[in-house]
């Protein structure tokens, strides 16, 4: 299974993969034998035949030889620490969660949800593994957690059928929508509270779709303080990844590397009575079966 990661290394940032044991890391430059700048520009230009290339590297080099670190050697950061675009989002995209949501979400949306909802989140830098999520705490004290799964798109596309959106995907990676839930409902658009700084929240890697069997079924789980909170299985997606990539290339156009984050099931700190915020000191936990562990702290 592919792990493709950014990480930081005296002073330097680049794309790389992690080795078979996970724990040590390869330059995507040094694994291909030319120049990788950057992650999103290594997903528009890798070729078919590149993924079996770099599984034999993976699969074979350890820490200490032929350029590959010891991870204790990096700091992993976000796969995409920059998206090119804003994130695309879907919202209430599990049963239970539209439920929890309730009247909070028919009173900022003004109308019945009936559709599939999608929204826009900005990100100047998207947080990695370890990182810390700021919790804005004088602008709003109601600082939420979704955990969800990240799809990354590999080519892009427009207008894709259903039935080919997974030609149209790079990999998969664990996204937490970070919320300030006040912000996010005294708007009309959720853009606001939901794009704050450090509110988007990526890793460990994102693991290329040869891993992983389409449809995906996987756990999907979140926690607070070691606190279990959210869990569910990416079955229970009420629109599926295919009918997600679909909609959203309808008369508009995706490119390598633009994220969408597919929805998030219920467990929210919102959706407890009382309600269960994030507040500073706090560890949030995000996990999905396959994929990794995504672990950061609130300032």
């Amino acid at each position: 299974m592919l792990r493709f990661v950014t990480y930081a290394e005296n002073g330097r940032t680049q794309p790389g993969i992690l080795t078979r044991g996970e724990d040590g890391v390869v330059a995507l430059s040094t694994a291909l034998g030319r120049p990788v700048a950057d992650m999103i520009g290594f997903i528009a230009e890798h070729g078919p035949e590149e993924p079996e290339r770099l599984r034999t590297v993976a699969d074979t080099l350890r820490p200490g030889e032929n350029g590959c670190l010891a991870l204790g050697e990096v700091r992993i950061l976000a796969p995409i620490p920059r998206p090119i675009h804003d994130i695309i989002c879907v919202g209430v995209n599990y049963h239970a969660h539209r439920k929890e949501a309730g009247e909070n979400l028919q009173a900022s949306l003004n109308r019945p949800v009936a559709r599939t909802v999608y929204f826009s989140k900005r990100a100047v830098s998207i947080v990695g593994p370890e990182g810390v999520i700021e919790s804005h705490r004088a602008l709003d004290p109601k600082l939420d957690y979704e955990v969800e799964l990240a799809v990354v798109i590999g080519t892009g596309g427009r207008d894709i059928p259903p039935e080919r959106a997974e030609e149209h995907i790079f990999g998969y990676a664990v996204f937490n929508d970070i919320s300030a839930r006040t912000l996010q409902n005294d708007h009309i658009q959720w853009y606001r509270g939901k794009s704050l700084d450090t509110f988007a929240v990526m890793g460990p890697a994102i693991v290329h779709r040869s891993g992983l069997p389409f449809p995906l079924e996987l756990d999907v789980r979140s926690s607070v303080n070691g606190e279990a909170r959210q869990s569910s299985n990416t079955r229970h997606l009420i629109a599926g990844i295919g009918q997600i990539v679909a909609e959203v290339s309808m008369g508009m156009t995706l490119e390598p590397g633009d994220i969408i984050a597919t929805g998030t099931p219920a467990g929210v700190g919102m959706g407890f009575s009382p309600q269960r915020f994030m507040s500073p000191g706090d560890t949030v936990e995000c996990e999905i079966e396959g994929i990794g562990t995504l672990r950061n702290y609130v300032r």
